[in-house]
């Protein structure tokens, strides 16, 4: 091994490029540390464990979700902020391997996410919420957001890719017998993008009902 000098940032960018390439599972210390061409006790100077790796990792995920969505105008409704905000977050999600697994769960190691929650939770507040409606409104959102790029991600591990096994046609086939479950396979196994959308206006006319704020 080499003398490389390492930092948090650095093991954090190592591991998420190596993300891509073997997953969650194969993200290991001592392959990080390969990558990097140290020792894997070194990586215990800035991390103590896995799970503060990912807790850093999930955090540089979500700086850069900021520093790459091009700025536009912030939508002014409550219900355009919390879709508009949920499509960004699933898009940052998708371009890592097992990139909700990463984020699910995870601490963040700074305050980046603070200034953004607060101004939606003061539009929340201004709608006509309280604060614990609004904060259940949206962990409901983002949880909606964590599971099915969850299962996304379990049919399409990344965007070109497919898992075998799920080949629509030969699961028709395979269903035969059961034709309304047949049919659906198209429903359950494509058009992620817009069976995402619709799922969060869903989310949002039920927050709409079950609180009586429109």
């Amino acid at each position: 091994m080499g003398t490389t000098k390492i930092d948090r940032a650095r093991v954090a960018d190592t591991a998420l490029r190596l993300l891509n390439e073997v997953g969650l599972d194969g993200l290991t210390l001592r392959a990080i540390a390969g990558e990097l061409d140290v020792k894997a006790p070194a990586l215990y100077w800035h991390f103590k464990d896995k799970q503060e790796l990912l807790d850093e990792m999930a955090t540089v995920m979500y700086r850069r979700m900021l520093d790459e969505e091009p700025p536009g105008p912030a939508p002014v409704r409550w219900q355009d902020q919390l879709v508009t905000y949920q499509c960004v977050l699933r898009r940052t999600l998708l371009r890592y391997r097992d990139g909700a697994k990463v984020y699910s769960g995870a601490r963040f190691t700074g305050i980046d996410h603070a200034p953004g929650l607060e101004a939606h939770l003061r539009t929340m507040i201004d709608a006509g919420f309280d604060l614990r409606q609004a904060v259940r409104a949206g962990t409901t959102a983002n949880a909606y957001t964590m599971g099915f790029v969850t299962e996304e991600q379990g049919v399409r591990p990344m965007p070109d890719e497919r898992r075998e096994g799920y080949d629509i046609a030969e699961r028709a086939a395979r269903m035969a017998r059961y034709p309304l479950v047949a049919a659906a396979g198209p429903e359950i196994f494509s058009g992620y993008d817009e069976r995402f959308e619709d799922g969060l206006w869903i989310l949002v006319a039920g927050i709409e009902a079950r609180y009586g704020v429109a």
